[in-house]
């Protein structure tokens, strides 16, 4: 099911307040990793790794 099939489904409001989570993460991060999971279909999860990087 795709996103905007899922959010059809649940309502526009979860799967807006999910797509601005991720956009803000991403916003944040520099150097890293933005990890989604999902759970039947809906994004229950973000997890962020970031990464600092110093020169030599």
């Amino acid at each position: 099911m795709s996103l905007s099939e899922e959010a059809a489904k649940s309502g526009p409001e979860p799967a807006r307040r999910a797509i601005q989570t991720v956009l803000d993460a991403l916003d944040k991060l520099k150097f890293g990793a933005i990890q989604l999971t999902v759970h039947e279909g809906r994004l229950v999860q973000v997890d962020v790794t970031e990464r600092h990087r110093y020169p030599n």
